[in-house]
């Protein structure tokens, strides 16, 4: 493994592109809701509450991307075993968990209005609250690991044998009954829709892309802490 001491300079401060991102990210998400409200007339049913879609459908396929980077970079780590991949790794599933999280409370609001329900066990819903449970588990995986070495590689099998729901979940609407509608995308929804929806799709991204930079730098400079305070307290500069 490399050398914790290498893995941050000391008193860096994050990026200056973090800032330029996360702005870009704001004004993406901005202009993407504006275009969308702007240009698609309400649905009949369920009026503008079917634009619910715009951030419930993005945040569903950055959840699934997030997870195939902790897959990823998780193979990456067994192989290489550098740190910097298990902190990757970590950095996606706390934005995957955040973000199934936010899809679940979406999709239930959306159902309230569409199934007269806000929670059934369907096949969808089930697979992805399965997918939220086990990426949670993941994290507290790591909260309760204190060894890094040990949880990097435990962490990364569990990352690598989650990520096996992710495909369960894309198609559990195709190979069970299920009152969930098939995949949303481009193809699948209302004309009116698709610009809304690709625009809204840009903006995830991004927000996923600058979550993932912000709390992958936020790991790094915690482990040069702790490796300092270890040193420090080996030397003699700390009591226990």
């Amino acid at each position: 493994m490399n050398d914790r001491h290498d893995i941050l300079p000391a008193g860096r401060h994050a990026p200056r592109w973090h800032t330029i991102l996360g702005w870009i990210t704001l004004l993406a998400f901005v202009g993407a809701q504006a275009t969308g409200f702007a240009i698609s007339a309400p649905d009949r049913d369920m009026g503008h509450l079917q634009k619910i879609m715009y951030v419930h459908v993005p945040a569903a396929w950055m959840a699934m991307i997030a997870f195939f980077v902790v897959f990823i970079v998780s193979l990456i780590y067994l192989w290489r075993r550098d740190e910097r991949y298990d902190l990757l790794a970590a950095a996606a599933a706390e934005v995957g968990v955040v973000l199934t999280a936010l899809t679940l409370a979406l999709g239930s609001i959306w159902g309230r209005a569409t199934w007269g329900i806000w929670w059934t066990w369907d096949p969808r819903l089930t697979t992805t609250a399965i997918l939220l449970v086990i990426y949670a588990g993941y994290l507290a995986l790591r909260a309760f690991a204190e060894e890094p070495e040990r949880r990097a590689r435990w962490s990364a099998a569990v990352g690598i044998l989650g990520f096996l729901n992710v495909p369960i979940v894309y198609m559990s609407v195709r190979w069970w009954r299920t009152i969930h509608q098939v995949q949303s995308s481009p193809s699948t929804v209302d004309s009116a829709y698709v610009l809304g929806l690709r625009l809204n799709a840009i903006a995830f991204l991004l927000l996923f892309l600058y979550l993932l930079a912000i709390r992958y730098h936020a790991s790094r400079a915690e482990r040069v802490a702790e490796a300092r305070l270890e040193e420090a307290a080996l030397m003699g500069g700390i009591h226990v």
